[in-house]
Formats: C-alpha cells, structure tokens, sequence
C-alpha cells in the first residue's frame, strides 16, 4: 500500500468521521458495558450445534477485522487480544438504517455488539447482532489489509500495528508474562522475599559494565542508570535478610544486537549460607519448572534445535572446555604471550593490561560459548574477571562462580558471595586501576559496600538470569527485540 493511497483512505475516513459528528454522533465512546469478552464466549459455547441459538443477550467488543456484504445479510468479524468472533449481520433484526450503518464501518474501528450467540448451519460460532455501538473510529487503515506486516523495522517501531497484524505476536507476551508470574510464585514457595532496590545510584555497580550517567539538580550530583541491583541485594544480607530478590530493569550503555537491548530485566536472587553449588541446583529446578509450564512434554526447539530440559544438566570447567577448543593443554601459568597468541589468532584484538584469566575468559567466548546448545553449567570463571565472587578454595586463580549456557547463549550467571571485605577492597583496587588505565566498563570502589561488609555478611550464593534471554529461549524467538514489547531503536529521522 503506497504513501498516497494511504493518504487517500485517511481523507475518506475523516470525511466519514466529520459525517458521523454532524449528525450527532459520538464516534470516541468513553465506555462499553461488556457481559463477556470473546475469550469467554468461544470457550462457553464451541459446543453447541450448528444451527442452534442460545437464548439471552451478550454484549462483546473488539476491533473489526473483516466485513462481508452480502445483501441483507453479512457478515464482521471482530478481535480482541488473539480472540475472535464472527458478527451475523441481518437488516430485518437490526432495522435498515443501522444495518447500512455497520457496513460502512471501516476495517479498525472498534465496536460493541449485543445480541444472541448463535452457530451457523456451516458451524461458525457467530453472534446475531441485534444493535451495536461504534466505540472507536480508526483514522489510519491497517498494513496491506492487515494480514501482512513483516517489515521488521516497523514491527518494532510500531508494536501497536504488529500486535494488530501478527496475532502470535500476542503469545510470545501471553508466554512472558506467564514465566514472569511462575518465578514469582517458585521463588515465593522457597521462602524468598522481593525487594525494590535504587534504579539511581551514586556509584554503578554489581557488574562490568558501561553505565548511562544523568544529573540530579536539587543534589547537584551524577546519578548512574543501575547496571546491576547486586551491591544493594547484599547489603539487605548485611541487615539480616537470608533470602531476597528483585525482578526488575538493569540499564547499560552498549551496543544494541539480537542478544542486547540497553534497557533489560534481570532476575537477581541472594541467599544466605548458600554457596555456587546451591544456586546450580536453584537455577536448574526453576529452570526446568519453566520450561515444563511452556512445553509440559519437556522438549522445547529452538531455532532448529531441540533441548531436553528433562535430561541431566551438565557441568564442565572453564579451563577444560577451552583446552578442549584450542587442542592444546593450557593454564594460568602457561606464558602470557602464548596465550596472546592463541587469543589474537581468533581475531580478538588483545589489550596489554590483560591478564591470564581475562585471556581465558576471551577464549572461552570466542571458541566455545557458541558451540554449547544443551544446558551447560560452566564452572570455575577467572578471578581477574569475577571481582565480586568467591576464590575457589583449592585455586585463587578462579572463582567459585557459574554460567548456565543453553543454546550458545548465557541465560546465568552466579557464584558464591565474596563476603571478606579486605579481599573486597583489593579486587575493587584492582578494578580502579583498570578503570585508570582506560577500561570504562572496570568497577568502580564503593566505599560503603565495603563498610556493609565490614559489620558481616553472612556465606551466601548470589544468582542472576537474563529474563529477556529465558525468554528467548522458551519462545523460540530469534532476537531480543522479538521479546520486548518496545525494544530501544534508532530515533526515526
């Protein structure tokens, strides 16, 4: 449909719009009294016969999709949400006047209809329109008669139209909210409380990353857009909760792909005199009671490959499925420049201030991540890139940190709390120097996390999910922007 037929159908429906207000019309009702929405009649009444009616009055509503003339009978059909239901038309049950006056409805506008419900001899479930309202008159005609929207830009852009035109569309948010609601009532079952933790902070932190910065005026002081709730989530430990989190929006400043959006909700949990291994088996019974509740026969496909969420999650070190990548046994004491070598190799251009684990770490990203699709629990992350996590115990050179990877995809992240302040303090020294050295994403020192620490924290186990990316996975949707009901865009010129 060109620009200027769009222009054309405008004109018309204003003109309709015009002829209805001079003769008294209201063509923008505030409201309509429902007795049920579409949902409710398709289900109370898919039963009956072909040809039967059944006795009283309904009232439903939805946006016309279809209109049919066919003398003086003919036939609508109206949505709402992915619900539909065909509207019977009939002159001598309306009265001419109104019944000419539904046909020159335009596909868009919103109705309210009252009549019986009733099937057709040919089986459609349909209601005999008996008088009807129009609620809301469409100025702008719907995408190439409504059923063929695909431009992805526009979708997108225009989340309103997509809704409208790609039904499914609905589901993949139907789904969402459905996960959201269930891990809300898992977490709740095991005794965990949900907190609101500052979206503003005076000091980002919780994660490695690039932060949006805005100011406060009456303080006259930057304030940062929170990357992570998780400085904030522990010190609530501090105070003496033992098991909290918070399902909410994080905001980093970095670029935007299939896998990112600068605006994103995250799941972060806490709980005390827990450990990694607790939060692996946390991760992977609410996991799994997920994806029963969207495919209860246990095998989800995405994008071409199926996953068993049923089957026995595995669990390997990071050191040991890079070595398993490059084919050669490596370490943190190999030569920094053998590891340089092998990172440069995969196209990664190397900084001279990285050290042996962050060179791992790349490795690992570049030669493996991608190539894990079943769920994978990636054990043992280098201490240089985890500064908020626990030292393994038997090698201070990783952390007693995971990453759950299903699909080439991180889906968690969590590890055992770091709860000794002094050891605090060093790693956020560390971060400052990274930081000073150019790294914009390096930590920064948060004085007073570091005091909340030194009043005690008791051992705990910290856990993080993509909720965007759960949902991805569980949807089978292909982009980050398929999940978000208004993913962030380059502004329209």
């Amino acid at each position: 449909m060109g620009a200027d037929e769009v222009n054309e159908l405008m004109l018309q429906r204003r003109a309709k719009l015009q002829a209805l207000i001079d003769a008294g019309e209201i063509p923008y009702k505030s409201d309509f009294e429902r007795t049920h929405r579409i949902s409710q009649i398709t289900d109370l009444y898919a039963g009956i016969e072909p040809g039967e009616t059944v006795q009283g009055e309904v009232r439903v509503a939805g946006r016309v999709m279809a209109l049919r003339e066919h003398g003086k009978a003919s036939f609508a059909v109206i949505r709402q949400a992915t619900s539909h239901i065909q509207l019977f038309l009939k002159a001598d049950t309306m009265g001419q006047d109104r019944y000419e006056a539904f046909l020159a409805l335009d596909i868009g506008d919103w109705v309210g209809a009252t009549g019986q419900v009733t099937k057709t001899r040919r089986g459609e479930l349909s209601v005999m329109v008996e008088a009807f309202e129009l609620l809301t008159k469409s100025l702008r005609p719907l995408p190439e008669k409504w059923h063929g929207l695909t431009d992805v830009e526009t979708r997108y852009r225009q989340r309103y139209v997509d809704l409208i035109a790609n039904p499914e569309v609905f589901e993949v948010f139907a789904t969402r909210t459905k996960i959201i609601n269930e891990i809300r009532a898992f977490l709740a079952k095991r005794g965990f409380v949900e907190v609101e933790t500052p979206m503003l902070q005076p000091i980002p932190g919780g994660a490695t990353a690039r932060p949006f910065v805005t100011h406060h005026n009456a303080l006259d002081a930057d304030l940062y857009l929170r990357i992570a709730p998780e400085l904030y989530l522990k010190r609530l430990l501090v105070g003496g909760f033992d098991r909290v989190f918070e399902l909410n929006r994080n905001f980093r400043n970095e670029g935007i792909s299939i896998k990112h959006n600068p605006e994103f909700t995250m799941l972060e949990l806490y709980e005390a005199y827990s450990d990694y291994v607790g939060m692996m088996e946390l991760t992977e019974a609410l996991i799994k009671h997920l994806g029963m509740v969207v495919a209860p026969d246990g095998a989800l496909t995405y994008q071409g490959h199926e996953i068993d969420f049923r089957a026995e999650w595995r669990r390997a070190k990071m050191i040991e499925l890079v070595q398993e990548c490059v084919g050669e046994k490596i370490s943190f004491d190999t030569p920094i420049a053998e590891l340089r070598a092998l990172v440069e190799k995969r196209d990664v251009e190397v900084d001279d201030a990285w050290g042996p684990g962050k060179l791992i770490h790349e490795l690992f990203e570049k030669c493996v991540e991608h190539t894990l699709v079943d769920p994978t629990f990636v054990l043992e992350y280098p201490t240089e890139v985890t500064p908020l996590a626990r030292r393994s115990p038997t090698n201070p050179d990783v952390t007693e940190r995971f990453e759950l990877i299903i699909a080439g995809r991180e889906v968690a992240n969590a590890f055992s709390e770091l709860t000794d302040p002094i050891d605090q303090r060093a790693r956020f020294e560390a971060q400052v120097a990274m930081r000073d050295a150019g790294d914009e994403e390096a930590q920064h020192l948060d004085e007073d996390y570091v005091r909340a620490l030194e009043y005690g924290m008791p051992p705990a186990g910290g856990l993080g999910i993509g909720i965007d990316r759960l949902v991805m996975l569980l949807t089978d949707s292909a982009s980050i922007r398929d999940v978000l009901l208004f993913p962030q865009l380059r502004p329209e010129k």
